[in-house]
């Protein structure tokens, strides 16, 4: 199993998961941020560290975000790894919380 970041990460991307994670599996998009399923090992540090609620389970996503589960996979495979924790993205607070922001997703 593995931890999969969703919607409310979109034009958020606040990185103190990426912090926390023993294995470096995030990866860093122009807005967002994915896991790679392959590399994490299910410890769950990451969930509890984001401020945006956007970390899940697997097992746990809700129904509406289950296309999350192939995307963070997809795009773990061509964004860059991210090791270190950055600044939020500068309206990171504005848009925590809106709902159906796929169509803001920057590839």
């Amino acid at each position: 199993m593995t931890f999969v970041v969703t919607d409310n990460c979109i034009k958020c991307k606040y990185t103190d998961c990426v912090e926390v994670c023993p294995v470096d599996c995030f990866y860093e998009g122009p807005n967002f941020l994915v896991i790679h399923p392959d590399e994490c090992i299910d410890c769950a540090l990451c969930e509890p560290e984001c401020p945006a609620t956007a970390i899940f389970s697997e097992d746990e996503i809700p129904e509406d975000m289950q296309e999350f589960t192939e995307l963070n996979a997809d795009l773990a495979e061509i964004w860059p790894n991210i090791t270190e924790k950055k600044d939020s993205l500068p309206d990171a607070e504005e848009w925590d919380g809106v709902p159906d922001k796929m169509q803001y997703l920057e590839r």
